[in-house]
């Protein structure tokens, strides 16, 4: 059966630094570069049927450094969450003018809340929906499963995780993703599942993930 490969762009310095990055339109570090085109090997294997990608220049730096450049079709609904206010900051920084602050609750004065964010992953998968009923239509799906791949960030990926499988927007706030970072969706018989997360190709580590 078809799944849903789901890669976080790579590293930049803002990325790095745990600011928050919305629509600040800002290239990937040289390490970031390099850990782009380590994803390339690990998505040799698969053949994708559709490729979509966010606007933003990180992910399709690293949609491009995977080789998937020319096959990608841009979609709006994938940049990441709007910051508004608090666009560029850190956590420890917004808390400072607004202690207790939480993402995924409180949202962002100026840009999206997680409801707003949960509208637009809910679009996306309404069109990987239609391609799929397409595909069984035209008897391509039974011939051969073919994949997606969707290169974006990491709270609008969280936030597509979580739809998937049917959570609120705010659950994205459990599940981590690291930049450069792969995740699979798929299914149990008709059931949508989580079938890998936050797979950076490393050991496992005790660390969690860097937040913003």
């Amino acid at each position: 059966m078809s799944q849903v490969v789901l890669v976080r762009h790579a590293e930049t310095e803002w990325s790095r630094d745990g600011r928050h990055t919305g629509r600040t339109d800002i290239p990937l570090t040289e390490r970031g570069r390099e850990g782009a085109s380590g994803l390339a090997e690990r998505l040799c294997g698969r053949r994708f049927e559709l490729v979509l990608v966010s606007p933003a220049t990180r992910a399709r730096e690293t949609c491009e450094l995977c080789g998937l450049g020319e096959q990608a079709q841009v979609r709006a609904e994938l940049l990441e969450w709007d910051y508004g206010d608090y666009e560029g900051l850190t956590t420890p920084e917004i808390r400072v003018q607004r202690p207790g602050w939480l993402l995924w609750r409180d949202g962002c004065p100026g840009g999206e809340s997680a409801a707003d964010v949960g509208a637009r992953a809910d679009r996306v998968l309404a069109e990987l929906g239609a391609a799929a009923g397409e595909a069984v239509a035209t008897g391509t799906a039974a011939a051969e499963a073919r994949d997606t791949a969707i290169f974006s960030h990491g709270h609008m990926l969280r936030v597509l995780g979580a739809r998937w499988i049917a959570l609120g927007p705010e659950s994205g706030g459990r599940l981590g993703l690291s930049t450069a970072a792969i995740c699979v969706l798929g299914h149990e018989r008709e059931t949508p599942v989580i079938a890998r997360w936050n797979d950076t190709g490393a050991e496992p580590s005790t660390a969690p993930p860097r937040r913003v």
